[in-house]
């Protein structure tokens, strides 16, 4: 499909410059905060090219814009001030050809899974010109709308609880986190299956779905969940927590009501 190399250079040129603005700042973790903004030049290019013609594109422009305007700023409020996330800061202490790996292995790598993840919104610009809005796009619709709202309160719910100095080096147990270790991470999951299934009445829209498996595989098994799991061993009641409370997708715990 033509359109993703068009796309795929835009977010070689986007992720080079932030790459550019991290050296400057000797921080890596702003490619996180420029997570949400790609996805956003990516749709807008997308939209430019192609032009909006129905109410699905529309719609789709319009979450896109929603997620990832609140996840960059979210992230911004979050890190500011608080110096590089432990993450990148433990790869600058080990890796050898320091730039070139974190060019390559962070920059590039996420720019190639953002294009990958951004496949079903690319499509429904560029193919979904004739498509009309029916019920499997309702359907999309209020998935998207539940994970992105399970994505918002479980974010609004650790902010607060780590506002508070007493809860310091502590789990959060509460809210939706007493039902999911992660419920952030499985609201952004979500999401995207919901925006997948905007594009599933697009001709050929099925084969994006590419795109939600993805990041799902990722935040579950790669660098969501495995990487932050690890970081919270060492915390106490981590073990009794993670014993009866569900990994990823929210269910009730074992044992406490």
């Amino acid at each position: 499909m033509e359109y993703l190399l068009t796309s795929a250079i835009i977010a070689f040129i986007y992720m080079s410059a932030i790459f550019i603005i991290a050296i400057l700042l000797k921080d890596n973790s702003i490619v996180d905060i420029a997570w949400g903004g790609g996805f956003i030049i990516l749709t807008t290019a997308a939209a430019i090219e192609a032009g909006v013609q129905n109410l699905k594109q529309l719609l789709t422009i319009a979450v896109v814009f929603l997620w990832g305007m609140r996840l960059s700023v979210y992230i911004f409020l979050r890190n500011r001030g608080k110096g590089e996330d432990f993450r990148y800061a433990a790869w600058r202490k080990i890796w050898k050809w320091f730039y070139l790996r974190s060019f390559l292995q962070v920059f590039m790598l996420q720019g190639f899974v953002m294009l990958i993840v951004a496949w079903p919104v690319l499509h429904i610009l560029y193919r979904g010109a004739e498509v009309r809005t029916g019920v499997i796009d309702a359907a999309g619709l209020l998935i998207f709308v539940c994970g992105f709202c399970i994505e918002l309160i479980s974010d609004r719910q650790m902010k607060l609880f780590s506002a508070n100095p007493v809860n310091k080096g502590k789990l959060i147990t509460t809210g939706l986190w007493k039902y999911s270790r992660h419920p952030n991470y499985f609201g952004e999951a979500l999401l995207w299956w919901g925006i997948w299934l905007l594009a599933v009445s697009v001709t050929d829209g099925l084969y994006t779905i590419a795109g939600p498996l993805l990041i799902t595989l990722l935040l579950r098994y790669v660098s969501g969940v495995p990487m932050l799991e690890k970081k919270l061993e060492a915390r106490d009641g981590w073990h009794e927590y993670k014993a009866q409370t569900p990994v990823f997708i929210p269910f009730f715990p074992k044992g406490r009501t």
